[in-house]
């Protein structure tokens, strides 16, 4: 038995029911990490839309900063966790391929907050996410995934991206289960004290 599915059978079973059920969208530039956080974070065996790549995506896909990639997301990942007694997610991780933007708005139905995964090295390709998710009036956080880069301050990053106060930034790293899931909580905790702000102002 591997490392991974000895992880898989230790972890407890699902509810069968749940209080809270809650769509989490997990996005980000190409390479940076979204099928590793859905995997390493996941309860259930996740489903994945990977397919090897293959010299058609060469000149269309810019692979450059990922040289050792050589699986992509096609359509997207779907995986399930439950957080405490009450709160389930529905975890769907996002292809970052500009060629499969598109599938974005789908995925965003019915979804109540997202997950920017960014990679330091290549911030430029976390604009397109922060854009729809604005544009999609969206609450979310945003997770830099540990590639072991240069180091950058939060105040660096949040400058770069343009990101407001109000904003979460956490840092991560993506094969971590545990680091995975401290950021789906800061993400719910964001998302509760959105909604808790909003009944104060209707009072």
């Amino acid at each position: 038995m591997d490392s991974a599915t000895s992880d898989l059978t230790a972890r407890p079973p699902l509810r069968s029911t749940a209080d809270n059920g809650l769509k989490i969208v997990i996005v980000g530039g190409f390479g940076v990490g979204k099928t590793t956080m859905v995997r390493s974070v996941s309860d259930i065996r996740p489903l994945n839309t990977e397919e090897t790549m293959t010299r058609a995506g060469v000149g269309v896909d810019d692979a450059d900063d990922v040289p050792t990639k050589t699986t992509t997301t096609i359509a997207f990942d779907f995986g399930r966790i439950s957080l405490d007694a009450r709160t389930v997610l529905y975890l769907f991780g996002a292809p970052g391929q500009e060629r499969f933007w598109f599938l974005w708005d789908r995925l965003f139905t019915g979804t109540l907050g997202a997950v920017v995964l960014v990679d330091t090295r290549r911030l430029v390709d976390s604009w397109y996410a922060i854009d729809r998710l604005e544009h999609h009036g969206m609450p979310f956080i945003v997770a830099r995934n540990d590639f072991g880069g240069p180091q950058y301050s939060a105040d660096d990053v949040r400058e770069a991206l343009d990101l407001p106060e109000t904003v979460p930034l956490i840092d991560c790293d993506a094969r971590s289960r545990e680091s995975s899931k401290e950021v789906l909580i800061t993400l719910v905790d964001h998302l509760y004290a959105l909604s808790s702000s909003a009944r104060e102002r209707t009072t």
